[in-house]
């Protein structure tokens, strides 16, 4: 007996006779039976798809989230700089320092030179220079994020000195002037 009304149309048309009509049907009942398997792996490779797309969607989520948070912190770090920096420092001393292996010069007055050499004051980068910070302020925002401070006198000098040196035992100040 005919299963579908295609195989019954093309019985009634001549097309195709019995014996390939049964032939058709134990065809796509085979392939139904296949495709029932074929379709459990095809569940199943969907779900891994989506679980490994999710987790990737939450590292890229979590990526993102930690490049806002940073550039959050340095626009924090660069406003409390910008509002705590020293307004007045302009004089006729320069003062030299370090900056990435450069050596980089202010002029300063004789009052922020005393500063800077007794280390209340701190050197810090500006988003168009280099500001003066008191000491207290210049280490709450070094802690929060490194790479601002340029110059601060109260770390420790790790120079070492040559054993045989005639001049280890004199101290070259760190205020003298040329």
């Amino acid at each position: 007996m005919v299963k579908n009304a295609l195989q019954a149309q093309l019985l009634k048309a001549g097309l195709v006779d019995n014996k390939k009509a049964k032939k058709l049907s134990k065809q796509a009942q085979h392939e139904q039976r296949i495709g029932t398997s074929n379709h459990e792996s095809l569940k199943s490779k969907i779900v891994q798809d989506q679980q490994s797309k999710q987790e990737k969607d939450l590292a890229l989520n979590a990526e993102k989230q930690k490049k806002i948070e940073e550039k959050t912190l340095k626009a924090n770090v660069q406003q409390m700089i910008q509002q705590h920096k020293v307004k007045e420092i302009d004089g006729e001393i320069s003062y030299q320092f370090v900056d990435d292996n450069k050596i980089k010069k202010l002029y300063i007055n004789q009052q922020i030179y005393n500063a800077l050499v007794a280390g209340s004051l701190v050197i810090a980068k500006e988003a168009s220079g280099y500001a003066l910070l008191p000491h207290a302020l210049a280490e709450r925002i070094d802690q929060k994020l490194e790479g601002f401070m340029i110059w601060n006198k109260s770390e420790e000098n790790t120079q070492t000195t040559d054993d045989e040196d005639p001049y280890a035992a004199y101290v070259i100040p760190d205020d003298l002037m040329w």
